[in-house]
């Protein structure tokens, strides 16, 4: 996501909230990343798909914990 969809987006909430939250399942460039704290404007927090992963596995919003085993295949070498 590119530093225009954030000003974009920007424009859309100006006089109406004191901070935006965009999202995307993408990533956000550079330029995207200044723009979205740049100075003398109202914030806006910018998530990727791996912050919004996070964030899902924080709160444990929609997913259930479960324990993953993975074979040590080293173990089983002294019995061939």
């Amino acid at each position: 996501m590119g530093s225009l969809q954030v000003r974009d987006f920007r424009g859309a909430m100006m006089g109406r909230v004191d901070k935006g939250i965009f999202i995307t399942t993408s990533t956000f460039t550079e330029e995207a990343r200044r723009e979205a704290n740049r100075d003398g404007v109202p914030p806006i927090e910018l998530v990727n798909a791996e912050k919004l992963a996070s964030m899902f596995e924080e709160l444990r919003l929609g997913l259930v914990p479960r324990t993953v085993y993975e074979l040590d295949t080293e173990f089983f070498d002294e019995f061939e």
